[in-house]
């Protein structure tokens, strides 16, 4: 007879500590420094140029500028999931194409 494990509190512990790991990377992360607040800004245009800004000071970064900027810009959207409502999602899908253009990149779509 199989018996079925429980959740214990160290286990609850561990989710919570471990949930916060992506907060971590995205402070601590090689990547680049950001702006504060850069992922809450009200439009594409304004959290592109942040990142853009941010990408190009930075002395962090291991990858060049776009691929930096773009790739923070990825994860974060990864990591919210499903907690990031549909008009920011939107936001920030936007802001990649024009995280693109200020790049001089293609459009994905092209």
């Amino acid at each position: 007879m199989a018996t079925k494990r429980r959740r214990g509190a160290r286990s609850k512990r561990r989710a919570s500590k471990s949930r916060r790991w992506s907060q971590r990377v995205t402070e601590t992360s090689d990547a680049l420094d950001l702006e504060q607040g850069v992922f809450a800004k009200p439009d594409a245009a304004s959290i592109a140029r942040s990142l853009k800004r941010s990408a190009e000071t930075s002395k962090r970064r291991k990858a060049d500028p776009f691929r930096s900027a773009m790739s923070m810009l990825v994860f974060y959207i990864n990591r919210a999931g499903k907690n990031l409502g549909q008009r920011r999602r939107a936001i920030l899908e936007r802001a990649k194409d024009e995280l693109r253009r200020l790049f001089h990149r293609p459009p994905k779509n092209a």
